[in-house]
């Protein structure tokens, strides 16, 4: 903008304000939509001639001057009060071509306080704008999927001068500026310039480098709200309960999981072996006196060789972004972009993922793009309006959890959710996300009562928004990804979750089976002599088995909150609570389905998880507990060297009833088999405490079947009874079958036979 003449005022009116003086009180009152019009290097005509006019701002500055790199000074002179200046430069005398751009590193400004102190620094309104035209487009559209590359704080370099570029969304923003220790958090320097429609502001700040603690205060258009927000985008965060975003390059780490990668790409998931350990990473040990976090670098030199040594296939945490608040463990997401800092840095948690990759382990993310918190500092009432959620508390407001949910209607709401799922397998090289909360995207009524709850443009309860998201993120997803996984916690009947979006599915790889899990847990937790009348509360779960690709999860959610752990779930003395978990362990393993165990479970931990504390690692000393500890670790090494234990976990092929109507003597029977029908385990569980002599299997072959795993054994402290190590198959026809075992079955225990 350059200074225009005043308006001449009518006659009998009061003269007209100069637009100019208004746009330099506006500077001043730090309420103009776009400081880039007035400061930095502008051409101007002056009198008649032309100069080159260099105009800055620092609050409460009562000199400046143009220092250029040559040597020569060019003293400013005060334009407004406040501390706003300019210097006019004949162009000739400084051989300037006119109308050229002056190189933003070819001068710099020094400013001087009253109180004799200065400050010197290079001009940001010298530097042009970084994020074309055609990346405003995509932000539109909502096909931007690397918007983490563009939006939030990134270390460049511009025309030869290192500093920070600094972008985000706020398109109900009058003014937006960067605020941080650099500017003592005052909203009237660097202020950003305004990309238009678009809602994009932008500036970059010299001089600027990694660790610079950083937010945006933006003042609304609207309501003259001034909020003080990290950044959406940022790619670190204050430890809390500070909240400032925090510059971080994290590009500069080198990976040594190619062979992993280029492996995963090719992977065949649904059919290979998937035993998940699910982990809370600052509670699974703590350290020292002070009982504090494990670092992600501690994590790498314990939690991995653990896992290892287990057999499980996959580690999976609970949420490892940003979050303000410990009791949400991670849930309440605050910061999308930022691996938690509680535990380290990115790289630290790079260099984790990495070294799992390298043993062979494969690392899940639990990702909440269903809700999101209400602090002040984050995505609520972003650029003080309703902008990342729905305005009507009856779409935007979460009745459970007292969070706000996502406007799935927005273009720029669902490009930032999907640009940082992809961020997390881009930047990180996340195996799969474990999407939390599905039920409640897919349903407007989620929780509500009539009355509370907006039906779709169709009069029904789906969100079609919600669901037109869910599938275009598991497309693209992907596409951009092969052999990455996407895991749904969806706990209703809704159809082919777990099928792709081309035959009308939701498009993700697996679906925990919530409807297994509870009636498991509560089968389980009757006193045995009532189980023959809820037999088909187990019998049930393979009616609908193969509707979906399912993960069996006994997860965190069942083992907090007064639920128990699962040792404390189980009826009896403490005989048979082990007894009764050993054979819980047993056929879950036996049954179709991808496995998930919550950290502690694998030992019988009797207490229930809090985020204050850690696995009960003493067990490790207790025979009983170390007894369940061992079975796990051995079916886990069944589950991945058994093909009939995990190859067809989706298909009826896979599965065989032997008798499924034992309800008198609550004994279950079946067959796994693999994709080699010939390849096949015999699988008996007795669900009560009663040891049952000569009970009678029909299997299909003759032969010698092994007893490959008794959960009883007294390698897992149990009775130690069974069959001697196998048993032949006699040509006495029983179940259907040309061939029988006459079997021992142990009390309260499950047992695998193999051929």
């Amino acid at each position: 903008m350059d200074k225009q003449p005043a308006n001449k005022a009518a006659p009998g009116r009061a003269p007209a304000r100069d637009p100019w003086d208004e746009a330099l009180e506006r500077i001043v009152r730090a309420e103009d939509s776009d400081p880039f019009q007035i400061l930095g290097p502008h051409w101007t005509d002056r009198a008649g001639k032309r100069a080159l006019a260099i105009r800055v701002f620092r609050p409460g500055a009562s000199e400046a001057s143009i220092l250029w790199k040559n040597g020569a000074i060019s003293p400013a002179a005060g334009i407004a009060p406040g501390g706003l200046f300019e210097t006019l430069i004949d162009p000739a005398a400084a051989k300037l071509r006119d109308g050229a751009p002056v190189s933003p590193g070819s001068y710099r400004v020094k400013f001087r306080f009253p109180d004799g102190n200065t400050v010197e620094t290079l001009d940001p309104y010298a530097f042009p704008p970084l994020l074309t035209d055609y990346d405003l487009h995509l932000f539109g559209e909502g096909t931007h999927y690397q918007k983490y590359e563009k939006l939030g704080a990134h270390v460049r370099e511009v025309e030869g001068v290192r500093g920070v570029h600094f972008a985000v969304w706020a398109p109900n923003a009058q003014r937006v500026s960067v605020v941080g220790d650099f500017n003592l958090w005052d909203g009237r320097t660097c202020a950003m310039r305004n990309r238009g429609s678009s809602g994009i502001w932008e500036i970059f700040l010299p001089e600027l480098g990694e660790g610079t603690l950083y937010k945006f205060e933006i003042l609304s258009r609207f309501n003259h709200h001034l909020g003080l927000k990290s950044d959406p985008y940022g790619f670190a965060a204050e430890m809390r309960p500070k909240t400032a975003s925090v510059v971080a390059d994290i590009d500069r780490y080198k990976w040594n999981d190619a062979n992993w990668m280029e492996a995963r790409a090719k992977a065949d998931w649904l059919h290979a072996p998937m035993s998940i350990y699910e982990v809370y990473a600052g509670g699974w040990r703590r350290k020292g006196p002070e009982h504090h976090w494990l670092t992600y670098n501690d994590l790498a030199g314990q939690l991995i060789p653990y896992v290892k040594r287990m057999g499980y296939t996959h580690i999976e945490f609970l949420p490892l972004m940003e979050h303000p608040f410990d009791g949400s463990w991670g849930y309440q997401t605050a910061g999308y972009f930022a691996v938690t800092s509680r535990y380290g840095t990115p790289g630290d948690f790079k260099r984790f993922v990495d070294r799992c990759h390298q043993e062979g382990i494969g690392v899940i993310l639990d990702w909440t793009p269903a809700h999101f918190p209400r602090d002040a500092h984050g995505l609520a009432f972003f650029d003080g309006t309703h902008l990342y959620e729905h305005a009507d508390p009856r779409k935007g407001e979460h009745p459970d959890w007292g969070t706000l949910v996502f406007n799935y209607g927005r273009n720029e709401v669902q490009n930032f959710l999907l640009s940082n799922a992809l961020f997390w397998l881009d930047k990180y090289h996340i195996d799969a996300l474990r999407v939390d909360a599905v039920a409640s995207m897919l349903y407007l009524d989620y929780s509500r009562q009539p009355g509370e709850w907006i039906p779709n443009t169709f009069g029904g309860r789906e969100n079609l928004e919600a669901i037109a998201f869910i599938r275009h993120l598991n497309e693209v997803l992907h596409q951009r990804h092969p052999g990455a996984l996407m895991i749904a916690e969806e706990s209703t009947a809704w159809p082919a979750v777990s099928r792709p979006t081309y035959i009308g599915g939701l498009g993700f790889d697996l679906k925990w089976n919530m409807g297994w899990m509870n009636d498991t847990l509560r089968y389980f937790a009757l006193d045995p002599i009532h189980r023959q009348y809820h037999h088909g509360e187990l019998t049930f779960s393979m009616i609908y088995a193969f509707h979906e690709n399912f993960v069996l999860p006994f997860s965190h959610d069942e083992v907090v909150h007064g639920k128990r752990a699962l040792l404390e779930k189980m009826p009896g003395d403490d005989w048979q609570k082990f007894a009764n978990l050993r054979l819980l362990f047993g056929y879950m393993f036996a049954h179709p389905g991808k496995k998930l165990l919550f950290m502690g479970s694998e030992l019988g931990q009797r207490s229930e998880f809090w985020e204050e504390g850690s696995v009960e690692w003493n067990l490790e000393n207790s025979p009983p507990h170390r007894g369940i500890q061992r079975l796990v670790a051995d079916l886990n090494r069944l589950h991945q060297t058994e093909p009939a234990l995990f190859q067809v976990d989706f298909e009826w092929s896979g599965f065989e009833w032997i008798d499924a109507n034992d309800a008198a003597a609550s004994v279950l029977s079946f067959l796994r088999r693999a994709k080699d029908a010939g390849d096949s385990i015999v699988v008996v569980c007795n669900m009560t405490p009663v040891l049952r002599e000569n009970y009678r299997v029909g299997v299909p072959r003759p032969g010698y079947y092994r007893e490959i795993l008794n959960s009883d054994s007294r390698h897992y402290e149990g009775s130690d009874v069974g069959n001697s190590g196998g048993v032949n198959a006699e040509p006495i026809p029983w179940h259907d079958r040309p061939y029988s075992l006459k079997l021992r079955l142990p009390p309260l225990s499950a047992m695998y036979f193999k051929l």
